[in-house]
């Protein structure tokens, strides 16, 4: 199994975003425990009486609005993942973007579910999401907010995004999207869902910790799984991520970005304005601003900002191709 919060390397933040429609990821987790017994519970009695296996019902794309957001959206997170898409008719590399991410919905029958959000018609919802620049796109799992990529990206990019995606949602969650109205059916003999390994309860303690909010805890507490395993990426990749949210507390986006934009000589400010730009889901934002920041400086400056550099990599994931890019170009301000 791979680490747990390198899987979605296009930004898995695990908590980072709380949706205002959902008051607690316990809570929604909750529900999605539930929904998943309900299911199984239907599924045996139907078996029992001979009958034909059959998926959820919902549709595999659904266009969503202000209306119908808390159901189409918060509400099936907690049974499938949810991946948004922001968009617009005006928006050119969205008529590219979006008949990509409709076709794969369609192929993963029901692994995920699509929820287009037309910006211009809803603009509330994308406020609330922090929209900077369509097309965008997110996920919702159990009543989380995980941003994946922003801008038009290719059909393979998208392909592994959703994969990792797909697999933060069964291995953390514990949420396996079954079935849908449309897309191929499984194969025959596939299995429902990857199996699980057991979890290391100081680990799991630690991602706990870090669901719930408790930062300084979780930071603690993947210290702790570090001191016994050195070599445990998983809690490398945590103890990143609390650290990050951490940084980001309180900070008020417009001040920092504008403090950065006043001071591009002001290390601080632009590793602040780092942070929030890869909470934001601004992965290559983030990755440009420190790699041309270490290009403009020296000594033990550089070397803050680069050690900032290698620890946001570590919440993303050595796979990511935005990683890859970015390494590439660290190397060669560098050398």
């Amino acid at each position: 199994m791979q680490p747990r919060n390198s899987r979605l390397n296009s930004a898995a933040l695990r908590g980072a975003v709380d949706l205002a429609a959902v008051k607690a990821a316990g809570e929604a987790a909750q529900k999605a425990e539930q929904a998943r017994a309900e299911r199984a519970r239907q599924a045996a009695a139907g078996e029992a009486a001979g009958e034909a296996p059959a998926g959820t019902g919902y549709p595999l794309v659904v266009d969503v609005t202000e209306d119908t957001f808390e159901a189409e959206v918060v509400q099936r997170s907690t049974e499938v993942p949810v991946v948004v898409d922001f968009w617009a008719e005006w928006c050119g590399p969205c008529k590219q973007l979006s008949p990509v991410l409709e076709r794969l919905a369609e192929e993963y029958a029901g692994r995920i579910v699509l929820a287009k959000i037309d910006v211009d018609a809803n603009q509330l919802i994308a406020q609330q999401f922090g929209i900077q620049g369509i097309p965008a796109v997110m996920a919702v799992v159990a009543g989380q907010l995980v941003p994946l990529f922003q801008g038009a990206e290719n059909e393979a990019n998208v392909r592994k995004v959703l994969d990792q995606l797909i697999l933060v949602a069964e291995q953390r969650f514990g949420i396996v999207g079954t079935g849908g109205t449309g897309g191929a059916p499984a194969e025959e003999g596939a299995p429902d869902a990857a199996p699980r390994r057991p979890e290391d309860p100081a680990l799991a303690a630690a991602h706990d910790a870090l669901d719930q909010g408790d930062l300084g805890g979780a930071i603690q507490a993947y210290r702790n799984v570090l001191a016994e395993q050195p070599g445990n990426t998983e809690a490398k990749v945590g103890l990143a991520q609390a650290q990050l949210l951490q940084r980001v507390e309180g900070l008020d986006l417009q001040t920092v970005r504008a403090a950065a934009a006043a001071d591009p000589k002001d290390i601080e400010a632009q590793l602040r304005a780092a942070d929030l730009d890869l909470v934001g889901g601004h992965v290559e934002d983030a990755f440009g601003r420190l790699v041309s920041t270490v290009g403009k400086t020296f000594g033990e400056d550089r070397d803050a900002v680069r050690l900032r550099l290698l620890e946001l990599f570590e919440v993303i994931g050595p796979d990511d191709p935005r990683v890859t890019a970015a390494r590439q170009a660290l190397a060669r301000v560098l050398f």
